[in-house]
């Protein structure tokens, strides 16, 4: 009862995709992702966002 899933391509376009993604045109050199920077540029924004906030307050007397 093990079925083989429907072919949605024809072998010949197939190995037109394979050798497409093989090929040097869909390659990108990408830098590692490093979470702790991402983490601190948020950081560093909701704080500059928190402080003009702050500012604004005091400066139209509401705090």
């Amino acid at each position: 009862m093990s079925e083989q899933p429907e072919k949605k391509l024809s072998d010949e376009d197939q190995a037109k995709v394979d050798r497409y993604l093989q090929s040097r045109i869909n390659r990108v050199e990408r830098k590692p992702f490093r979470p702790l920077l991402l983490l601190a540029v948020i950081v560093g924004v909701l704080t500059l966002l928190s402080l003009v906030s702050v500012f604004i307050a005091r400066t139209k007397g509401v705090v």
